[in-house]
């Protein structure tokens, strides 16, 4: 059993999840329920995916939960094209949340190579 905690990707992703919360303060109202929603909860499900694969018995039943934490990565891309295209946040705020985005999911990647090499 590994700890999430000790794991780069986690700690990025968990960064990234406490900046998308920030951001999303300031989007409409309306939106509540909808994007802003959507957002966070693609956001933190990349952590807690990293943090469920954790603890898992084997290799395969974490690449598993990496895969899923990609997939919310991939996810919380869209979203956050969409939030700039309506403006809910600046090209500035968008482009450092996207790297950061990028990032994390080329950890991800590597991650799950590294550990199907082993299994």
């Amino acid at each position: 059993m590994r700890d999430f905690k000790n794991l780069r990707v986690w700690e990025k992703s968990h960064k990234l999840t406490l900046n998308i919360y920030k951001v999303t303060e300031n989007f409409p109202k309306i939106e509540i329920y909808g994007l802003t929603s959507q957002i966070r909860r693609a956001s933190v499900s990349i952590g807690a995916n990293i943090a469920e694969g954790c603890g898992k018995q084997s290799e395969a039943e974490f690449a598993r939960y990496l895969y899923i934490a990609l997939g919310s990565a991939s996810e919380l891309e869209y979203h956050l094209i969409l939030a700039s295209d309506l403006q809910y946040i600046t090209k500035e705020s968008h482009i450092r949340l996207e790297n950061n985005l990028i990032e994390i999911k080329k950890m991800l990647v590597s991650f799950i190579k590294k550990l199907k090499a082993n299994s």
